[in-house]
Parts: C-alpha cells; sequence; structure tokens
C-alpha cells in the first residue's frame, strides 16, 4: 500500500491544552480523503500541521516517504492548500494572483494557470478584479492557485462553504476529476456528509481532537441496510399489529410518530394494508437506506456533526 500521507502520534496542545491528540492518520496515494468532524474538533489544526503553518508539540508527519520538519521546502512545493479562507491580491485580477502565486513557488510554467482558470470555469474574466469576485468565485480561485502548480496532494479546508448546489456539484465533479484523471490526491474537511458520501474513498473521523474513524466508503457501503420507515398516529396499536400480526421484531421506535422496520421479508404493501385494516393512520410509508451520516451519528455517539 502506497500512502502519500502518514500520521502517527500527532499531538498539539495550546497553551497546556490539547486539542489534536494521538491521532494516526493514512492517505493513500491517489484517492479523496474526507476528513470529517464538528467544529472544533481539530480538523483545521491537523491540516495546519500537514502544511508547516503549525508545529506539533508530539507525533510525526510523513509525507511522499520523507519526516516533515521545519525545514521541509521541497516537499511543501509538492503540495496545494486551501487553509480556512483563501486570500488574494483584491486589486489584481485572477490570472496575476496565479503568476505571483507560481512566482514565489518557483514555478514557471504558464500554460498551467491557463488549465487551472479552465478547469475551476473562471473564463472570460480578463481585467476583473478579484475584490469584484462573488464568494463563489473567489473559491474557484483558490482551487485553481492551489492546483496552478501541478501538485501530487492538494489539502483543502471547507473548500464548498458558502457555494450554492449547483456550485457544489461543480466542485464535486471537479475534485472528481483531479483525483481519477489526473492523478492528484485529495484531503478535504468538509461539513457536507452528503457530498463525501458521493465522492471520498476514504473517511476519517475527528472528535475532540481523537481520531476515531478510518474507514474505506466500501467498508461503509457494505455495512449499510435497507429498512422501512413509517410515520404513523398510533405508536403502541402499531407496534402490536407488527410484533402479533406481522409477526415483525425486528424494528426501532424512534420518536412518538416515527418507526423503522429492519425486518424484510414484509413489503411496504403487506405493512401499510395490515395498518389501514386496523385503523392506524399511517401518515407515510417509504423505503430508505442508512447514510453516511447515519453511520457518523453512530460513531459519534449521536453528537453529529454541526455546521
Amino acid at each position: 500500500m502506497t500512502y502519500i500521507l502518514k500520521i502517527s502520534g500527532l499531538t498539539k496542545a495550546f497553551q497546556g491544552k490539547e486539542v489534536v491528540i494521538d491521532v494516526n492518520m493514512h492517505v493513500k496515494k491517489g484517492e479523496i480523503y474526507g476528513f470529517l468532524g464538528p467544529n472544533g474538533a481539530g480538523k483545521t489544526t491537523v491540516m495546519k500541521m500537514i502544511t508547516n503553518l503549525v508545529k506539533p508539540t508530539s507525533g510525526d508527519i510523513e509525507l511522499f516517504g520523507e519526516k516533515l520538519t521545519s525545514t521541509s521546502f521541497d516537499v511543501l512545493k509538492r503540495m496545494g492548500t486551501i487553509i480556512e479562507y483563501p486570500i488574494f491580491y483584491d486589486r489584481l485580477t485572477a490570472r496575476e494572483n496565479l503568476e505571483l502565486h507560481c512566482e514565489y513557488m518557483g514555478y514557471y510554467d504558464k500554460s498551467a494557470i491557463d488549465q487551472a482558470l479552465d478547469l475551476v470555469k473562471l473564463t472570460n474574466i480578463e481585467g476583473k478584479k478579484v475584490k469584484d469576485f462573488s464568494l463563489g468565485m473567489k473559491q474557484r480561485l483558490g482551487i485553481a492557485r492551489a492546483i496552478s502548480t501541478k501538485p501530487e496532494l492538494l489539502v483543502l479546508d471547507e473548500p464548498i462553504n458558502g457555494l450554492d448546489p449547483i456550485g457544489i456539484k461543480e466542485l464535486r465533479d471537479l475534485f472528481k476529476i483531479l483525483c481519477k484523471e489526473y492523478g492528484i490526491t485529495l484531503l478535504i474537511s468538509s461539513h457536507i456528509l452528503a457530498e463525501m458520501e458521493q465522492m471520498a474513498d476514504t473517511i476519517g473521523i475527528l472528535q475532540h481532537g481523537r481520531l476515531i474513524k478510518e474507514v474505506s466508503m466500501q467498508s461503509i457501503r457494505g455495512e449499510q441496510t435497507e429498512y422501512i420507515e413509517l410515520s404513523v398516529q398510533h405508536m403502541k396499536k402499531t407496534t402490536y399489529l407488527l410484533e402479533h400480526e406481522l409477526h415483525i421484531h425486528n424494528f426501532k421506535v424512534m420518536n412518538e410518530s416515527c418507526i423503522r422496520i429492519y425486518d424484510t421479508s414484509r413489503t411496504q404493501q403487506e405493512v401499510s394494508k395490515v395498518l389501514i385494516l386496523n385503523d392506524v393512520g399511517v401518515n407515510s410509508i417509504t423505503k430508505k437506506q442508512h447514510s453516511l451520516e447515519d453511520y457518523f451519528l453512530h460513531s459519534m455517539n449521536g453528537e453529529g456533526i454541526h455546521a
């Protein structure tokens, strides 16, 4: 297994308080790694340590097979990053910002700027100053800057924050293209679980500074089960009918009106027919599958991931 990033026992304390605690991560070459957790969990701090913006209190970071040190400048040239909100020279154009970036990175392929702007769909904006860009355009420019030097690893901290659904889909598609067609490995933090479910190959969950899960999406999908979700008006009567009329015992009462049936031997039609014939008001009955959100709520003992 080729890991482009390996983290061992990573810990960071500020003024004696540990905000990242004994984190071990493994990012495989050529994958999209989704880095999830609540605000304040320590995701940004981990990313800042990976990019040498913050020094660890203890632990090791290995990038491209080399241990990261305070003088690891060449290793950082092989990365592209957006940490927190991307900052630009507002009175310069997108192209001028990228030219400056490539200059101080020591990268002199001018065609790469055109390619980067084209990939993020920032075209026909010659002469327009960044100060006049929308939030979505600035997010795109941040990604263009991150990929303009043809990095092997992209570290993106909440890159789809503040975008509309169309913008989010376009960036999701872009990330897949960068990974699958350009061979770039991506480490992406996000609160939008539905998006991570559609693009990530591996998931890491950070909670209270600790990495509590690191698992492939393939494994998560293998654990997902289908169930029937019912919204009813008489819960006690419903549970009685499920057990004694339909002989269903594998179900869970979610609240006073919602119940989930995990026994797939009975169809939706059979369940609704028995309930209706016994005067139970059925508001809705739908077949569902456990989502990534369900998985994480369970992993985090119900604390959830809050935007």
